[in-house]
């Protein structure tokens, strides 16, 4: 079913500690888990609607993927913003999100979907559940009944036209809680589709705590990632040469202002790519004197580091070494055990082959070695 997307990415972020859609949750923005899974979805039209002050940083971060709108003063005017701009036919659904709530999954969507085969309206909600207390000054002065009592989540389904007209509809100079609530006031049968925990509103700093840890616990709200790196060095005097982490007797070297371990260079690249962190060079500048002559499973070792302070995990890693000598077979599993020990994976996620260019280029021609590299994390 042909749906449309609006995710509303607005608020101060005072009760959180800074706007909520940029801070980082799982090592990615808020705002992306939202864009992500409407993506993962189907979606044909995705509208985030951000205040005016973030509208560069949305378009710079998002503006290839999704429309980027500028809200209103209050959230209802955000949201009819978004409407608006969508340029959808009255009869197509629109979803209405809220980017506070990331953990969404397409089996949430789908179940709004379903309902809206046969219904005008449908959210997610999850049943009350605590004993409800109403408060006066710090006292309680009254214990609602819970039955029947529902807990409104996002996304909420509508077809756009009849939002559109309910929002009309609404009593200027009154905030409503939610689409919903306008949606009813309007005369619209709103159904309840049953929410989910995960679906838990992020308000507080705690609340980040809490979903990292349900981020970390489910393998499906994490994405595998896929990262490439390449380095080449020149043959030049030596002895001996280091390439993966083992050093090899040889009657030349490699030429670097570290030990110019092209294998472990490429590889460092590969993982830091598939996290989104730069380059070698970004971390160890070969401009800074304190990496001459340092050795290469150092950088590996930070690369790795790295991606676990995110929340990541290494999944494999496959060197590729490019030369005419020396053979590399003979080495090729120390190589294997001494990468899987700087990156602390087992062995058998790591790959490392040789191959020769028949003596074509500056590696056929013995004039140096050359290696590229491919690694794939779960973040």
């Amino acid at each position: 079913m042909t749906f449309n997307a609006i995710i509303v990415a607005g608020g101060s972020g005072s009760r959180s500690g800074g706007k909520k859609q940029w801070m980082p949750l799982g090592g990615r923005p808020v705002l992306d888990w939202s864009v992500t899974a409407f993506e993962a979805a189907g979606a044909a039209r995705i509208v985030v609607v951000v205040p005016a002050e973030d509208f560069e940083q949305a378009h710079l971060a998002f503006g290839d993927r999704v429309r980027i709108v500028v809200g209103g003063a209050q959230r209802a005017d955000s949201v009819v913003n978004g409407l608006k701009a969508l340029g959808a036919a009255g009869n197509e659904i629109v979803l209405i999100h809220d980017a506070a709530r990331p953990l969404l999954k397409p089996h949430h969507i789908k179940a709004l979907l379903k309902e809206l085969e046969t219904k005008p309206a449908a959210i997610l909600a999850l049943p009350v559940t605590d004993s409800l207390k109403r408060g006066d000054h710090g006292r309680i002065v009254e214990a609602p009944a819970r039955d029947n009592l529902w807990r409104a989540q996002t996304p909420q389904a509508f077809r756009l036209g009849d939002i559109l007209k309910a929002y009309e509809r609404w009593p200027s100079g009154q905030s409503p809680t939610d689409e919903a609530s306008v949606a009813t006031h309007s005369g619209i049968n709103v159904t309840l589709v049953e929410g989910d925990m995960s679906l838990h509103k992020l308000t507080y700093p705690a609340d980040f705590a809490l979903l990292d840890a349900l981020i970390s616990g489910d393998k499906s709200l994490k994405q595998i990632r896929i990262g490439q790196g390449f380095d080449a060095h020149r043959w030049g005097e030596g002895q001996s040469v280091w390439l993966c982490g083992i050093e090899i007797v040889h009657d030349q070297t490699l030429i670097g202002h570290s030990d110019a371990d092209a294998g472990l260079h490429a590889l460092t690249d590969a993982l830091l790519g598939a996290a989104g962190l730069g380059d070698i060079g970004d971390h160890f500048p070969p401009t800074d004197p304190q990496w001459k002559g340092a050795s290469s499973d150092q950088f590996l070792k930070h690369a790795a580091d790295l991606i676990r302070q995110k929340g990541g995990e290494i999944v494999n890693v496959d060197v590729t070494l490019i030369c005419e000598r020396p053979k590399i077979k003979p080495h090729r599993e120390a190589m294997r055990q001494r990468i899987a020990e700087i990156i602390a994976v087992t062995v058998d996620r790591v790959s490392v082959k040789a191959t020769t260019t028949e003596q074509m280029g500056f590696t056929g021609r013995g004039e140096g070695l050359a290696a590229q590299a491919i690694a794939s994390i779960e973040i």
